[in-house]
């Protein structure tokens, strides 16, 4: 029997497997719509049956005489503790086929399924993607999917990781979507959560409580990555997204939750397994570590989120220093310099505290050097769900910084070397908010998420006396970006982002594919910078101003200029050579 099998796929004909691992448990059945078939169990505690079966087959494991959803379900019949329903992915018709593209085209756009449109579906968010795909986005990243309890939510609290959630469409309607955006030269990336569960409708502690571990995480209980079949599940889970979805790849949520014991050995062994499985276009795997160590990306991973980018210009731009800014508090505009030229801003370095308040004065270290990293292994964002969600009001940057510092940022983003990445509605320099929200099943679920939220937040410095209620149907609905309330704004703004995604595709995409030759070269002058990034097939130059202007002399014939850098307090050309 197969050690490493779980959940319900289809073998040949109309023969299925059926696996689930239940060491602790008695007796195991299948019951497959309505009808009981045994299963047989091997020495480490997984229980398989193969019987005949078809897509669309309500069933469900009775463990010791309990109905338990398949952990690995690909569809639910409703909630996340309904039957499961078998799916078979190889009935959909995708067309043509998709030979993907490479990380270096990408511009990157965060999407939330269910506040991206008003109908908030697969089906009405691949209405939109034709706009998309016309303002220069490469890539679109879907926030989680995962089955979640409730009907609306961010997607982090999933407890069924391979189950597209029900509010949001179906399987098929998934894979069509993602046939749209791939029909219109965009990859799809799906942000994948494995370092933990969601609080309400999972029934795996229930029979197999050696699933998880004594460790916790800032979410809940900590899963056993030290163990085999829990390392396989997860295995899995990732390998069916990409094969039945036709997926370019994954986000990777806190990764440095994911703890086996081996220095991430797992997720290491998982990029390989995955490039195995899909050898038919690029598969792409970008991961959240908030240790700014550069192991994974040397051993399969492509990108990490660089939330020292985003920090140390939040900082600059807007002085809060409260949580997570307060480390980027002593210098912000010196780590901005140190991004530019090195990537990322924590290497492992001695970095000043703010008031000489660490110890000794310094910061605790943080990061390894990254220099030597290409800059496609930073993917750079202004703004994304974790920093306005992360907030009472859930304002954007640009409600808190303006419109001239909003438009200058914008362009250095997609005019950088690094990965870009919008959040949905940045494109048209939205200023909906985007606050936190989720529909826990529970009185007591919704009266401990909002006490939670307000501690949290007021432990890190913000007034929380008028903070949305996060359980509420109509904080969700205030944060849909579209349409704008300005339609002449919005296109003014959608035209820069087209200006700027045509000259990054046309000028900036060829140094990148060329290979960077070095470091960048950055001086700085107050809040305001000049950057060469040399290329094996040219340079990248680029004056920016944050706050100051730029002493020097203009470039010559640039290729994209906002502003006057040696007047403007905040502007930036660019000239690509």
């Amino acid at each position: 029997m197969s050690a490493a099998l779980w959940g319900a796929r289809p073998l040949e004909a109309d023969r299925w497997r059926f696996a689930l691992w239940a060491p602790s448990a008695r007796e195991v059945m299948l019951q497959l719509d309505g009808t009981d078939h045994a299963m047989t169990r091997d020495a480490g505690g997984h229980w398989q049956t193969d019987v005949t079966a078809r897509d669309g087959l309500p069933y469900v494991f009775r463990v010791d005489g309990e109905d338990r959803p398949d952990p690995l379900s690909r569809h639910q019949q409703g909630g996340p503790l309904s039957p499961s329903l078998t799916v078979d992915a190889r009935r959909f018709d995708w067309g043509a086929p998709w030979d993907g593209r490479p990380l270096h085209d990408a511009v990157i756009f965060e999407l939330h399924v269910g506040s991206f449109t008003t109908e908030g579906t697969f089906t009405a968010a691949a209405r939109r993607l034709p706009d998309l795909a016309a303002l220069g986005i490469t890539c679109v990243e879907l926030m989680p999917v995962s089955q979640f309890e409730g009907a609306r939510g961010w997607g982090y609290d999933g407890v069924l990781i391979a189950a597209p959630h029900p509010a949001y469409g179906t399987p098929d309607e998934l894979r069509a979507f993602v046939r749209q955006a791939q029909e219109l030269g965009m990859m799809v990336l799906l942000d994948l959560v494995m370092n933990h569960f969601g609080p309400f409708g999972n029934a795996l502690p229930a029979y197999a409580p050696e699933f998880f571990s004594d460790t916790h995480t800032p979410w809940g209980g900590g899963i056993d990555f030290a163990k085999l079949p829990v390392q396989a599940f997860f295995r899995e889970a990732a390998v069916s997204w990409l094969k039945d979805y036709r997926l370019d790849g994954f986000r990777l949520d806190a990764v440095h939750e994911i703890r086996d014991g081996q220095d991430q050995r797992f997720l290491r062994d998982l990029a390989v397994k995955l490039r195995e499985e899909v050898r038919d276009r690029p598969i792409h795997l970008i991961c959240e570590d908030e240790r700014n160590l550069t192991h994974l990306r040397e051993n399969g991973f492509d990108a990490e989120w660089n939330d020292d980018w985003h920090n140390a210009l939040h900082v600059a731009l807007t002085g809060e220093t409260q949580g997570y800014y307060d480390r980027f508090a002593a210098d912000p505009f010196g780590d901005i310099a140190h991004a530019l030229a090195r990537g990322q801003v924590d290497e492992g370095q001695s970095r000043p505290a703010r008031n000489g308040d660490g110890p000794d004065g310094y910061l605790p270290p943080r990061g390894a050097p990254a220099a030597h990293l290409p800059w496609t292994a930073f993917v750079n964002a202004n703004l994304t769900h974790d920093q306005a969600g992360n907030r009472p009001e859930g304002r954007r940057l640009i409600s808190l910084v303006g419109e001239d510092p909003a438009r200058t940022v914008h362009a250095a983003l997609l005019l950088m070397p690094f990965v870009p990445m919008l959040f949905m509605g940045e494109e048209e320099g939205s200023t909906t908010p985007f606050h936190f929200f989720c529909d826990p099943p529970t009185d007591d679920g919704r009266d401990a998420v909002r006490k939670g939220r307000a501690r949290e937040l007021s432990a890190i410095g913000y007034d929380t006396s008028n903070i949305p209620d996060p359980c509420a149907v109509a904080t969700m609905e205030a944060c849909r970006p579209y349409p704008a309330p300005d339609p002449a704004r919005a296109e003014d703004w959608r035209a820069l982002t087209r200006q700027l995604t045509q000259i990054r595709a046309a000028k900036i995409v060829p140094l990148l594919a060329s290979g960077k030759i070095g470091e960048g070269d950055v001086s700085r002058h107050g809040r305001a910078f000049e950057v060469r990034w040399p290329f094996n097939a040219g340079r990248l130059h680029m004056r920016l101003s944050l706050g100051d202007p730029l002493p020097g002399p203009a470039l010559e014939a640039p290729d994209f200029r906002l502003g006057q850098p040696g007047h403007d307090s905040f502007s930036i050309e660019v000239q690509i050579t």
